[in-house]
């Protein structure tokens, strides 16, 4: 007969109440820009709730959701000067661990680059160029991201969405804006890939619904307008915005001889805005000798032969890309970061089995915030800390039914509203996920007077998706945000 434990009054009083913040506070220094920071480090769930209204009465308010945040507060700074920034990674799925330790926080997973990866099991190391130095730092894990959850007897699914997922990370910006007298302080957002997606949403959401004008968006490999990403049949977009990124690849890889970075992009930046699209525009009736001077260019910009240039009809899809550049050394490059090889266990494939460049990141960041949180931060939970998960999808774009998922209105319009908005925009050459040249498209669409643009700035750098892992672009990158936060804020 089986015998099964009886859980206690007291236990079953834990899985029934309602839940609470768990925050935890530590203390820590670190010499960075000179000059020591001490700064407080609060980690924890914090727990969001919605109002509840029976029969047209108010009834009180109800747990929907515990979501994690680590939060870094510079010691004895004036709140009403000291600027503040809310940052998140992107996915759909993705915690916010890419950003915090690889970038802006005040400590940094050591990982080595393309070529030089260092082995487990892996080290954190003070950031001296952490962004502290000049604004606090929110990190924001979304609902089913890192530890945050829904709550008890509540659905994921309601956050696994536009709408559920811009609302809930705007109520968490909300709160902690009012729980810690922030109002008055100059606010931004930092979002990575899907992030960038959120953050310029975010923009408008809080400006309409909370009257929170911010100081600037940190856009960090952007992506406003999935039609100009996403290699659907019939969208032609997408392959003269991804050329100068594979040519930029197909150099790392020894494609172009010796020939400057620089010389190579101009010549595919200045094919893919005119020729390229009149010739996809064209289709059967380019010419024979048209064609065939359009497959000689593409096959020279890309590495790839001209026979597969044509049998693709000009048309290289991206994660084909990947699998046919190196296909002679039965090698794959990477999507995030095309300057990483890997050997796929299908040299015929055509596509990759895995992304080498996120197989490279994975583990050390994983290993540096599992330690992390609980060792240094004093935060101790024993769910498992989702780094990027599939548990979110699908996920929902029922806001966008029949149109390509575009946020570049969005971002117009809280622009618009607030003519103060400053926009940073950070692109990697080698980033095959979210091309520089796309985001370069998306801004140049934005319906904004003029004298807006001068608002927004671009920011390039010779890695991939995170490009800070580059130890180069890492510091290029935070002295290029510190600048932006600096900037920005002098004008509150």
């Amino acid at each position: 007969m089986a015998v099964t434990d009886t859980p206690s009054d007291g236990e079953s009083a834990r899985e029934t109440a309602e839940p609470v913040d768990d925050l935890v506070t530590t203390r820590h220094e670190l010499l960075a820009d000179g000059r020591t920071l001490s700064y407080t480090a609060t980690a924890g769930r914090i727990v969001l709730r919605e109002e509840v209204h029976t029969d047209g009465k108010f009834t009180g308010h109800t747990a929907k959701a515990e979501v994690f945040v680590i939060a870094y507060t510079l010691d004895g700074a004036d709140p009403a000067t000291r600027p503040v920034t809310f940052a998140f990674n992107g996915g759909p799925g993705s915690s916010s661990v890419w950003l915090h330790l690889g970038l802006l926080g005040p400590r940094r997973v050591l990982t080595g680059d393309a070529g030089a990866l260092l082995p487990p099991p892996y080290r954190l190391a003070d950031n001296a160029e952490t962004l502290l130095a000049h604004s606090d730092l929110v990190f924001i894990d979304p609902v089913s991201t890192g530890y945050s959850r829904a709550a008890r007897g509540e659905k994921p699914g309601d956050y696994h969405g536009y709408t559920g997922d811009l609302e809930s990370v705007g109520e968490l910006i909300r709160l902690w804006t009012s729980r810690n007298g922030r109002w008055g302080s100059p606010k931004f957002l930092a979002g990575e890939s899907y992030g960038t997606l959120r953050a310029a949403g975010l923009a408008q959401h809080l400006q309409a619904r909370h009257g929170m004008y911010l100081n600037g968006l940190m856009l960090i490999s952007a992506v406003l307008d999935m039609g100009t990403i996403r290699f659907t049949e019939d969208n032609d977009v997408p392959y003269p915005l991804f050329l100068p990124t594979y040519a930029a690849i197909a150099h790392h890889h020894g494609k172009h001889g010796d020939r400057p970075l620089a010389e190579v992009l101009a010549e595919a930046e200045a094919y893919a805005a005119r020729d390229y699209p009149w010739a996809l525009a064209r289709g059967n009736r380019l010419t024979a000798q048209e064609r065939a001077e359009a497959v000689a260019t593409l096959a020279r910009l890309t590495g790839l032969s001209e026979d597969y240039v044509d049998r693709v009809r000009l048309r290289i899809e991206h994660l084909r890309f990947f699998a046919e550049l190196l296909r002679s050394e039965r090698k794959v490059t990477g999507r995030l970061d095309g300057r990483f090889t890997g050997h796929d266990p299908d040299a015929g494939g055509e596509h990759f089995a895995e992304d080498p460049s996120y197989s490279a990141i994975l583990g050390p960041y994983a290993a540096a915030l599992n330690q992390y949180v609980r060792a240094e931060l004093g935060y101790a939970n024993d769910l498992p800390y989702e780094i990027l998960t599939g548990n979110v999808h699908p996920w929902s774009y029922k806001e966008f039914e029949g149109a390509h998922v575009n946020v570049a209105g969005r971002l117009a319009e809280a622009m618009r509203a607030n003519g103060h908005l400053k926009v940073h925009v950070a692109c990697g050459y080698h980033d095959g996920a979210t091309p520089y040249f796309a985001s370069e498209h998306v801004l140049a669409h934005l319906a904004i007077p003029a004298e807006l643009t001068a608002n927004i700035e671009l920011r390039y750098y010779p890695a991939g998706h995170m490009m800070y892992v580059h130890e180069p672009s890492r510091l290029q990158q935070s002295a290029d945000l510190a600048r932006f936060i600096r900037e920005s804020a002098a004008q509150s």
